[in-house]
Formats: C-alpha cells, sequence, structure tokens
C-alpha cells in the first residue's frame, strides 16, 4: 500500500467517524485487508502524522477562506487525580511538555494536566486545535496565535475578554 493510498484511508476513516483502528479493519473489504496489515497501517499512520497535519491543515484554510467568524473555547484534559499528580510520570520527559494544576471554571475544580484549545469556523470547519499546559489562561493563548488568525471575528465565553 503507498503513503498516497494509505493517507486517503485515513483521511476517509476519519471523515466517516470511525475512531478505532478495530472498527476500520471490521468495516473494510477482504480483499482490502490483504494490503496491508493493522499493525502495520497504525505504524506508518503515526509516521506519516506530519504529511495527514499539513493537508488537513490545507483543506481547513481553504473551507475557511472566506469565513470571517470563528469559535474559540478551551476544555481540561486531566491526566490524573490531583492527589496523584506529584507521583505521575506522564509527558515529564521535556521541560517543555510537562503538565500542570489548572482551574475550570465552568465546573469550578482544580485539575492536573493540559487544557485543550479549539478554533472553530462557524460553518464546522476546525481551524487550529492546540494544547497547553492547564495553568495557562484562556486570553494568554489568544496572544500566542494572533498571527495565525486575524481579520476576523473570535467569538469565546468570559476566558477570552481582556482590555
Amino acid at each position: 500500500m503507498s503513503d498516497l493510498e494509505l493517507i486517503s484511508l485515513s483521511l476517509t476513516a476519519e471523515l466517516m467517524s470511525i475512531d478505532s483502528e478495530n472498527d476500520l479493519f471490521r468495516n473494510l473489504p477482504k480483499s482490502f485487508l490483504s494490503k496491508i496489515e493493522r499493525s502495520v497501517y497504525n505504524r506508518r499512520r503515526r509516521n506519516l502524522f506530519e504529511n495527514i497535519n499539513s493537508i488537513c491543515l490545507k483543506l481547513a484554510s481553504f473551507f475557511n477562506d472566506f469565513e470571517d467568524y470563528f469559535v474559540v473555547d478551551s476544555m481540561p484534559l486531566e491526566v490524573c487525580n490531583l492527589s496523584r499528580s506529584t507521583c505521575s510520570k506522564v509527558c515529564k520527559e521535556n521541560i517543555e511538555t510537562v503538565p500542570n494544576k489548572g482551574f475550570c471554571a465552568s465546573q469550578g475544580s482544580k485539575y492536573y494536566g493540559y487544557k485543550l484549545h479549539a478554533i472553530c469556523s462557524v460553518s464546522g470547519v476546525f481551524q487550529c486545535i492546540d494544547l497547553s499546559p492547564a495553568s495557562v489562561h484562556d486570553i494568554n493563548y489568544l496572544k500566542d496565535i494572533k498571527d495565525q488568525i486575524n481579520n476576523c471575528t473570535l467569538i469565546g465565553d468570559r476566558g477570552y475578554l481582556s482590555a
């Protein structure tokens, strides 16, 4: 199976909302299964992540080219319970990827992990999806991406309000 076929299969599965390789390989025709094994598919797909990501970004910019309004929001991604944060070893190999403690105002709780930020057009196409440490405030995230998204109206909750 060529890289192009593998990328096409991966994007088609995503379009069909198939998020599990088990489901994907269950739904593939028997003749197709002889072309690639599931573990090989997973390994090659991980190796082609940058290519798949660049295709998705180009498609998003194409679809969002004439959009003037975008919706921005964030949500907590908890790595472990707060009480276990001191002994957690998840993502602590590199200082830039270390999770930390944050506060989720909508749930009124503290958590240990990351914050997922997403910017989506009003028509439903994601323009940008990023992870940040949990302690990064939403307004600081907007400062980081101001060069990526400009000349548009961003709609967000109170966390994105500032002077």
